[in-house]
């Protein structure tokens, strides 16, 4: 998988004096640019939470990182009677060539806390399912 496709972007508003700060911080070679110091930030906060993390990710029972479903995997399931829960921090991903009826009859939940990606039938297949 591509380094860009393990990457979500997203939109934050800052106040004019906070963007101010950080890009005098910028202008000083404190950071190469907004996005160099908004990622140090976003780290420095994750790792000052890292405990309660991996608390939660433990108590709530997810996958750290990524996890796929192939199309394979899920037809083995439906075979063996089997459901699974798809429950993810990181990235979660169904592989295109999956039907919308067979993730229906084999993923039985899904929770992801960052980004999920599926076809578009299976997404909306799933939609009472996802959490």
């Amino acid at each position: 998988m591509a380094e860009v496709d393990k990457s979500e972007k997203i939109t934050v508003n800052v106040g004019l004096v906070d963007l101010g700060q950080i890009d005098l911080l910028v202008d000083e070679g404190f950071y190469a640019n907004r996005t160099d110091f908004i990622r140090t930030a976003i780290r420095r906060q994750l790792e000052s939470r890292a405990t309660a993390v991996d608390d939660t990710v433990a108590r709530r029972t997810l996958t750290l990182g990524s996890q796929h479903l192939s199309r394979q995997q899920l037809e083995e399931l439906r075979a063996a009677g089997q459901t699974v829960e798809l429950r993810v921090l990181g990235l979660a991903t169904v592989a295109d060539d999956v039907s919308a009826e067979l993730a229906r009859a084999t993923i039985a939940a899904v929770e992801v806390l960052g980004a999920f990606r599926a076809p578009k039938e299976v997404k909306a297949a799933l939609a009472d399912r996802i959490t």
